[in-house]
């Protein structure tokens, strides 16, 4: 009787191991998933990239793939108000590889192209992340 005792306390702790298990797989997975948007989606970073964001729901770990010409552009994160004026903070330092990648944080994440022109003409992106 002894041994049939003992078997059944080992699957009710092998059940509480599993169930432990699986609801330490189903936390991970809703705080550690990050999703991977390119910015401007086939177009990528381009003129006009301000209505991109719409329709999308963004989290602070997401990460935002830039991907252009650095030739022709670049990507600079500024603050609100460098978003207004199109300008960006002196030492600031541009992202200029062409492929980009830039994890944002919770609230509201600026970015702008610093090229002569282009933010003015369209080429900047706010985002808010929850």
């Amino acid at each position: 009787m002894a041994a049939q005792g003992r078997g059944s306390a080992s699957r009710g702790n092998t059940a509480a191991v599993v169930a432990v298990v699986l609801l330490c797989v189903l936390l991970h997975g809703e705080f550690a998933e990050s999703a991977v948007y390119t910015v401007g989606d086939r177009g990528g970073w381009s003129f006009n990239s301000g209505n991109w964001p719409r329709g999308k729901r963004f989290r602070a770990g997401d990460v935002l793939v830039f991907k252009y010409s650095p030739k022709a552009h670049n990507v600079v994160p500024v603050s609100a108000a460098g978003y207004r004026s199109c300008s960006a903070p002196r030492g600031v330092r541009a992202l200029t590889s062409g492929n980009d990648r830039v994890t944002l944080k919770r609230g509201v994440n600026y970015f702008i192209c610093s090229f002569p022109g282009h933010c003015q003409a369209g080429m900047k992106v706010a985002i808010t992340a929850a």
